[in-house]
């Protein structure tokens, strides 16, 4: 698909990007099953919901792996109940981990099935004794819903830091623990490395889907301008805490207009370079027509759908307003046949 793109283009095919094989996965959301003193930590088979249990998963950052096994050690400790999806009882149902390169430390989540933390505070208790300075912060999520939804819509942090910080295109990015944030760090600076280089100086910016702006922060040293845009409130909690910390001179550069980036499309097309970074579903409707319509000078595409990436780059070029200049791929996920696709998209003369 990617070939064709890049035939019709007058571009030569990309060839995917890789980075290390194992210990790549910083980040990782994995069900909890099985019994208090025969636990399981894992993920779930392909169509189904039983439980893989992976003690020692090579993909996996090692601090993940010594996490899940504290969790293990942990619940045969206090006799805590996994959770039993049929009969929706027991008490934790997943546990989120994400590790800090710079502290090599671990943001730790407990999901229950429960609207208050005090049942798992004994838990929570033997993981501080067994960690110790390995956690860099610790959380309760309460998701006492029938649903396939990992994180609820209740927290409390015990300890640590309300956000995990990376370095991520020479800006300190910060990822609370409700937002997203790529498991592939060190493939993930790379594809950052890919957008910046296609992003002239002095321009006006506009980031969309910007999340906790791991794109776009490092750009504000040398674009004119720039507007954030993001729905999702941890993501842009996570986002002002990035702009309060590149100071007040940058900060000062920068809008953040919360909500639909379809409701943006029109301000968003009148800047100079736009970048989009949608879900996995693709661009708004809305918003892909207004680009094909009415495109800004460039518009740089990442997409984790190759499918929705196909579709979109077929409506963009369609109007021969845009034509595509470069497509880059990035294997965020080894061992898989995903990619993540980046295409720049250039306006045509009038």
């Amino acid at each position: 698909m990617l070939e064709q793109l890049a035939h019709e283009a007058g571009l030569p095919p990309p060839a995917a990007c890789a980075g290390p094989a194992e210990g790549w996965r910083h980040r990782v959301r994995l069900a909890v099953r099985g019994r208090a003193q025969s636990p399981k930590i894992g993920i779930f088979q392909a169509g189904s919901h039983r439980i893989v249990d992976i003690p020692r998963c090579l993909v996996h950052h090692p601090l993940v792996n010594r996490v899940v096994a504290a969790v293990k050690d942990a619940l045969r400790q206090t006799g805590i109940p996994p959770y039993r999806e049929p009969a929706h009882r027991g008490l934790l149902r997943a546990v989120q981990i994400v590790v800090e390169r710079r502290s090599q430390s671990a943001q730790v989540v407990l999901v229950a099935n429960a609207t208050d933390p005090e049942p798992l505070r004994p838990l929570a208790s033997a993981l501080r004794e067994a960690l110790g300075p390995a956690i860099h912060s610790l959380w309760w999520n309460g998701n006492p819903a029938v649903t396939n939804v990992i994180l609820g819509p209740h927290w409390h942090r015990w300890q640590g830091p309300e956000a995990v910080c990376e370095t991520i295109g020479g800006a300190a990015v910060f990822f609370p623990p409700g937002a997203f944030g790529q498991a592939n760090l060190p493939l993930a600076d790379r594809l950052v490395e890919q957008v910046h280089a296609w992003v002239p100086p002095g321009v006006a910016l506009a980031e969309l889907y910007a999340g906790c702006g791991a794109i776009g922060l490092g750009l504000l040293p040398r674009v004119a301008t720039a507007i954030f845009n993001e729905a999702a409130p941890a993501a842009l909690h996570g986002l002002a805490l990035g702009l309060a910390a590149a100071g007040p001179v940058l900060a000062a550069k920068a809008q953040v207009i919360p909500g639909s980036a379809a409701e943006l499309a029109g301000p968003a097309c009148a800047v100079d370079v736009v970048i989009a970074d949608p879900p996995r579903r693709g661009l708004d409707p809305q918003l892909l027509a207004t680009l094909a319509l009415g495109p800004p000078r460039r518009l740089v595409l990442v997409s984790c759908n190759l499918d929705a990436f196909h579709r979109e780059a077929t409506v963009l070029r369609a109007g021969g307003r845009l034509r595509l200049t470069a497509l880059a791929a990035f294997a965020l996920f080894p061992h898989t046949e995903h990619v993540e696709v980046l295409g720049c998209f250039d306006a045509t003369a009038a």
